[in-house]
């Protein structure tokens, strides 16, 4: 038998002497010798031994580029005698490194099953493959994965129960809820309806489904993901994964910079997500999907209806936002109507080149051509409403934008702005002469959160010191993260003055004592600092660069 790595046979011949009972040293010793092999350790001259003893204390080279793993060599356990009752098996070698198993690393992290990502394969393989065996997939352990994604302060629905409460009894919950699911006994709630204002004086529709029912919607999206995500074209960022509203911006920015475009139109989807025809939704779902029950189960889920002031009301069309599976599917939705037909337009019928980069409703198109822009919003219009779909007339806008697009004296040209995202893009012009796009944070998205801010600092106008300035901190915190990009500097010291404005005021007002005097203040200032702006983004070109 060899020896392990780093052993001689007269070592070995110790280490059996100490470690052997009595009435086994003399059998132990024979087995082992009669079980070399010719050439083996037994056989070979002094010189071959010690030679193979060095080589033997050399550490293999792991995961070497494209190597099979070696011989696994038998060794002695650490916590047992070998015998000749209890040998040790060795292990051929492989053809490739092991691969990488989905099982977890740790207790906390959420696992992906095999099964997912062959469904992600087949569906990069075959493009037109129907996937007819998706429902058996909706057992207890995907269902208690798609229970540790979701978010566990999340409101919860009309039933009241939220993430902790329904969790005290997980399994039992989860094998009801897969035992209803399999006998067709699983009728989805309607969603609790709540309306958030928005930032021009409307209101908008958020619709919260149980914390059931969000089990079963994120079980059913972590199927589905995959099978579209190969479908699914580079210029849409909208909710998947991997992708963010930084990375539209970053695209949209190269396009500008970067590319001959010369003309922008800023498009928005009128009330989108409450527009969706659940008929023309089902027939594209079909189209990928020849599971019966899976499309019958999202059907539910389009009629369930919403619960609003004590009553339900039912739902003919659209899909509540605020659901789980409701970004996916407007974006498989978006996929059918807007971006095949878009990609397929610029490829067949554009004269110059075309951009296009899509965040959910919200897209933005650039075009080298003038006529090109023209013809493309006039067909766009066409192709919605046979969906049922419109512009919306107030945010969609053709301008005139880039870097060539800066015609001598047209003012109005030169000032053209538009907004995406939350930012207000603006074309500069450098001491040099050359095109600066700026990006500073969109004044309707600045007022709005300073308006939220007032209101909440007016609440908390009595609450300890402490706890208020942690928390004005967490929110700079979130607006810098997400609005502290390069050449925004100016906008988010206005903001960090316009917030600490605000809670001076509302510290001034907790009592008659209250005022302090400009040297009282400057002392409140450094021990209560707010956060001060940080720019968190690289600029658009490097990290677009990367993908």
């Amino acid at each position: 038998m060899p020896y392990a790595e780093g052993f001689t046979e007269g070592a070995m011949e110790v280490e059996w002497a100490l470690e052997a009972p009595p009435g086994l040293k003399s059998s132990a010793r024979s087995q082992g010798l009669s079980a070399r092999k010719p050439g083996g350790l037994g056989t070979a001259s002094l010189r071959q031994r010690r030679r193979q003893a060095r080589e033997g204390q050399r550490k293999p080279r792991c995961n070497g580029l494209e190597k099979s793993d070696a011989d696994v060599v038998p060794k002695k356990s650490a916590n047992s005698r070998v015998t000749p009752e209890e040998s040790m098996e060795e292990r051929n070698a492989t053809k490739e490194n092991a691969a990488a198993r989905n099982t977890r690393r740790t207790q906390g992290r959420v696992s992906v099953p095999t099964y997912l990502q062959q469904l992600g394969e087949r569906a990069s393989k075959d493009k037109g493959a129907r996937f007819t065996n998706l429902f058996c997939h909706l057992k207890v352990p995907l269902l208690k994965d798609a229970y540790a994604r979701l978010q566990k302060r999340a409101a919860p629905g009309v039933d009241l129960v939220d993430w902790k409460s329904y969790g005290e009894k997980l399994e039992d919950n989860l094998r009801d809820l897969q035992d209803r699911l399999h006998r067709n006994a699983y009728h989805p709630p309607p969603v609790r309806r709540v309306r958030i204002p928005k930032p021009d004086g409307r209101e908008r529709p958020l619709g919260i489904p149980t914390i059931e029912d969000k089990v079963v919607q994120q079980a059913v999206r972590m199927l589905l993901e995959p099978i579209y995500e190969k479908q699914f074209l580079g210029f849409s960022h909208g909710f998947r994964p991997g992708r963010s509203t930084h990375d539209a911006l970053d695209a949209l920015a190269v396009a500008i910079t970067k590319e001959r475009t010369n003309w922008i139109l800023d498009a928005d989807i009128a009330d989108f997500f409450g527009t969706i025809h659940h008929e023309r939704l089902k027939k594209i779902l079909e189209e990928r999907i020849g599971d019966r029950r899976l499309v019958r189960l999202i059907v539910r889920w389009l009629n369930a209806g919403v619960w609003e002031d004590g009553r339900v009301e039912a739902t003919e069309e659209g899909t509540p936002q605020g659901g789980v599976i409701s970004p996916l599917l407007s974006n498989v939705f978006l996929h059918h109507v807007l971006d095949q037909w878009a990609h397929a337009w610029r490829r067949q019928e554009a004269k110059r080149r075309v951009y296009i980069v899509r965040y959910a409703d919200d897209f933005v198109v650039g075009f080298q051509n003038g006529s090109d822009a023209r013809i493309f919003r006039a067909q766009l219009r066409r192709r919605l409403e046979e969906y049922g779909l419109a512009l919306h007339d107030e945010k969609t806008r053709l301008i005139r934008f880039g870097r060539f697009a800066r015609p001598a004296g047209n003012e109005k040209a030169q000032k053209a702005t538009f907004d995406f995202l939350g930012f207000t893009h603006i074309g500069a012009k450098g001491r040099d002469g050359s095109f600066h796009l700026l990006r500073h944070t969109s004044k309707k998205k600045r007022t709005a959160k300073y308006a939220m801010l007032r209101e909440e600092l007016r609440r908390r106008r009595h609450a300890p010191v402490k706890e208020t300035h942690r928390w004005l901190n967490s929110v700079l915190r979130g607006h810098y993260n997400y609005y502290g990009v390069p050449g925004n500097e100016r906008a988010l010291r206005r903001f960090r003055h316009q917030v600490r404005a605000a809670w001076y005021r509302q510290l001034s007002r907790r009592s008659q004592r209250g005022r302090k005097t400009v040297v009282q203040w400057k002392r409140f200032e450094q021990r209560y600092e707010l956060l001060r702006p940080e720019i968190v983004h690289p600029w658009p070109e490097q990290r677009f660069a990367l993908r």
